[in-house]
């Protein structure tokens, strides 16, 4: 302080307040400096992994130039003299846009996981080391044909160039998230492609949690209660080719989430979440351009960036364009300009469990059809970060792994002095399934296609085929043999030492359900029952859909004529079969006693409400609040219903049946009875009880978004939530790698949008069509397809989100093989040169 002033206390202060703002203002200064120093470095050191899509190498491991053009949307279109030489190049853009994707997915195949991410996915590795996933793969390496290893060795070495590109040239390390979890990247080998398939082979299968839980639900409740939820399949009817046996509907079943989660890295899914899809084909004489049309939409988690990646293959025998996944060699849904395939989830029974008896005197020994023996045993140890290394015991019993003393859900239906094994067609050794993909992409007739199928083990999956002339649909997969006395008939765990509870082998191909060339000129599925057959001749017992085959059945059947139009608009829709069917179920008394409501302002919204849903068409649009009130309502409604009978097993069930609430409602076999509360002296009808749900339900959304409902709008909490899965859980980082768009549809809609069930936002659309394709034979280059997100998986390329929004607002992009299309106003022509050598 200057010595020559009297100084007073108020001038002390205010001298003090003086140096102090001084101060605060230059340490703010400094710290938003080092701020923005600090974003630019991470900036330049995250930029650094773009790749140059205008850049030429020169690389070895090629026979001759590959030219990869990069068209206006950023799908590669890869051009070389042979066939090898054009794989490489597929695994070279794999690795330029989406080595994270890759790495991580070869990882949870692995179950190495945890090494990078600790504890939180350590159940999910053991499951997966459990079940040899990694090394089925490998010994199923050799099962392949000549030409699929020679594509899977010249892809493996593509992704292996551009890896030595990034090491040899710092580029970022390959991908931001490296940086975080830093791990070097080994060398990509044929094994890591077929194990990435294993992977979503157990991504896609349901069939687990379902029999457990229909153990634990058996273990609950008295039968007729227990038929209510599990109808036996007799009663049940197909409708894949809308013949005159397809007027019945199949019911979903809502599984156990007994190993899954809601962590993105976890590969094991809920049964809601483990595959959906829509696929359908139109013959000639029903289009107005007189070529066959195929429509296709397959469901998986969304995620950023997504699992699809869109590339066009210039072959030898023709070019291929469709939806990829990046590690692995194929086209998995896709066209060439003989022939467009497209796939669904079959939801075959494939895998059953057992209950494997231990010797009464030594666990190492189990009970056989010829008595005791010796379990199979492994060591095998998980490193875990920031934690000890985990050692763990695998066993094996002639059914297949034990399973029991790694999920909870499995050991807790397990009896004491046993143990659970599971058997399923995954864990053959023998697996050719990565051979008969290629040889479908390569296919230049539905014959040819068919036959390829012969090769196909799992994943289970419902192909349908067309040419310009013909449509066709067939399983391919492994359907397991079962005896016909099976005690349980696969539903439910069984005694693994009886004879006729175990596998007689695999059924023959030609068994497997086909439909060509139907008279009606139309095919169609949506995870429906496919076939009637009964056991031990069954396909399932357990279905992914009972609502959207009846819109598409509509849609199809009441229009003589289609056009890609048509086929597209059908693709977009979002009418909800269910609400229309519901609804009125519920709201039918309340909707005579509206009128003569008390004058309050909670009557009073509520009559408005009702009069809403009395003029609702249905659709699930994203602007309106009926399909909030009515997904609110009709969750409330089976939470009500349920609860007092389930107890805590109704947090297995994610998702309302609609098929349990329309059998109750209508009160089926006096199912009614759900409607009355156990604890409560009085009988509660199903009106009451729904009167009770719709003003809870309410009661919440006016306190959460206001008393006006005209304002509520579904695509608030609708939003397609497609998260990083490891950046995406960072505060700092989520609002730069998340991607948020809100959307129509819902849960039973043919444009699905699946919702998380759970959570603060039960309605976020977490599961849907992340990748749509309309094929056209009339003009086959007039075909389109989009996905969810971008080509890209960096967060900072501009191609990380753009087909986003046109995804969301059903639009889609050019399909074309026409070589001059991808020229023109490309992203950037990559040439790859082969090394010189003197």
């Amino acid at each position: 302080m200057p010595s020559n002033i009297r100084w007073t206390p108020l001038k002390i202060i205010r001298w003090t307040l003086l140096i102090t703002t001084r101060w605060t203002l230059r340490i703010t200064a400094v710290a938003v400096s080092l701020g923005i120093c600090a974003v630019l470095i991470a900036y330049y050191i995250a930029s650094g992994s773009l790749p140059d899509y205008d850049a030429d190498y020169n690389i070895d491991g090629i026979h001759g130039p590959v030219e990869i053009v990069r068209d206006n949307s950023n799908v590669p279109h890869i051009f070389a003299a042979n066939d090898e030489d054009v794989f490489f190049g597929l695994g070279f853009v794999h690795a330029q846009d989406r080595l994270w994707q890759m790495a991580s997915l070869r990882r949870a195949a692995q179950g190495r996981l945890s090494a990078q991410f600790g504890s939180r996915v350590l159940n999910s590795d053991k499951f997966i080391q459990s079940l040899d996933l990694y090394g089925l793969a490998a010994a199923s390496v050799e099962d392949q044909d000549e030409e699929a290893l020679a594509i899977l060795e010249a892809y493996a070495r593509g992704v292996n160039a551009w890896i030595d590109i990034v090491n040899r040239n710092g580029l970022g390390r390959g991908a931001p998230e490296f940086f975080l979890k830093s791990a070097p990247v080994t060398p990509w080998r044929p094994v890591d492609s077929i194990a990435i398939l294993n992977l979503q082979a157990l991504k896609l299968s349901g069939h687990l949690t379902r029999e457990i839980l229909r153990e634990r639900i058996a273990r609950v409740l008295r039968k007729e209660k227990y038929d209510d939820l599990f109808p036996d399949e007799s009663e049940v009817q197909s409708s894949s080719t809308f013949d005159s046996a397809s007027a019945a509907s199949f019911r979903e079943i809502p599984a156990s989430g007994a190993y899954a989660g809601n962590d993105p890295l976890n590969p094991l899914r809920p049964f809601e979440f483990s595959g959906a899809s829509n696929a359908w084909a139109i013959a000639p004489d029903r289009t107005a351009a007189g070529g066959s049309l195929l429509a296709n939409d397959p469901h998986l988690d969304f995620s950023a960036p997504s699992i699809w990646m869109l590339a066009r293959l210039e072959l030898a025998g023709g070019g291929l364009i469709g939806a990829t996944i990046p590690g692995m060699p194929v086209i998995v849904a896709g066209r060439s300009d003989k022939i467009a395939w497209a796939v669904t989830s079959s939801y075959l029974d494939d895998l059953d469990t057992f209950v494997e008896t231990l010797h009464p005197k030594d666990e190492n020994l189990y009970l056989t059809p010829d008595g005791f023996k010796e379990f199979k045993k492994k060591k095998t140890t998980i490193y875990v970060k920031g934690e000890d290394p985990v050692i763990l015991e695998l066993r094996w019993t002639e059914n297949g792994p034990v399973i029991s003393d790694l999920l909870r859900d499995a050991d807790e239906v397990t009896p004491d002095g046993s143990v659970m094994s599971l058997a399923w067609t995954l864990l053959d050794p023998d697996n050719s399934t990565m051979s008969a993909a290629i040889r479908l992409m390569k296919s230049k007739s539905v014959d040819e296609a068919f036959r390829a199928g012969s090769l196909y083990r799992s994943p289970p999956l419902v192909m349908t085929v067309v040419e310009k002339n013909k449509i066709a649909m067939k399983l391919f997969g492994s359907i397991p043999a079962r005896h016909r006395l099976h005690e349980t008939q696969g539903r439910r765990p069984s005694d693994g030492w009886k004879r006729v509870n175990r596998w007689i082998g695999l059924k023959p191909y030609d068994d497997n359900p086909e439909v060509i060339s139907p008279e009606n000129g139309i095919l169609a599925t949506t995870n429906n029952k496919l076939v009637n057959r009964e056991f031990p001749d069954h396909i399932s017992f357990d279905w992914g859909d009972s609502q959207r085959i009846n819109r598409l059945r509509s849609k199809l059947e009441t229009q003589n004529t289609h056009s890609r139009d048509s086929v597209v608009e059908t693709q977009l829709d979002t009418i909800s079969y269910t609400a229309r069917a519901l609804v009125p179920l519920f709201a039918r008394e309340m909707w005579h006693v509206a009128g003569s409501a008390s004058g309050t302002d909670a009557a009073a919204r509520k009559a408005k409400i009702l009069d809403m849903l009395r003029n609702w068409t249905g659709e699930m649009s994203e602007h309106r609040p009926e399909p909030l009130i009515y997904a609110a309502w009709t969750r409330k409604l089976f939470q009500l219903i349920a609860r007092d009978e389930l107890g805590s097993l109704i947090l297995k069930f994610r998702h309302p049946d609609p098929v349990f609430l329309e059998r109750v409602f209508l009160d089926r076999d006096g199912a009614a009875a759900w409607c009355d509360v156990i604890q409560s002296q009085d009988a509660e009808t199903c009106s009451e009880i729904a009167d009770i749900a719709l003003n809870e339900v309410l009661d919440d959304l006016s306190s959460r978004y206001g008393t006006d409902p005209s304002r509520w709008r579904w695509g608030d909490l609708h939003e397609a939530a497609h998260d990083h899965p490891v950046l995406g859980t960072h505060p700092l980082l989520a609002w730069l790698v998340n991607i948020r768009q809100s959307t129509s549809g819902g849960d039973n809609t043919l444009n699905k949008g699946s919702t998380r069930g759970s959570g603060a936002n039960p309605y976020a659309n977490v599961h849907g069509p992340g990748y749509r394709g309309v094929y056209d034979f009339s003009n086959p280059d007039s075909s389109l397809f989009i996905i969810a997100t971008g080509q890209s998986g960096h967060p900072l390329s501009k191609h990380y989100d753009d087909l986003g929004q046109l995804w969301r607002r059903g639009e889609y992009i050019p399909m074309a093989l026409d070589p001059e299309l991808a020229r023109a106003s490309p992203v950037g022509i990559t040439r790859l040169l082969p090394l010189k050598t003197d």
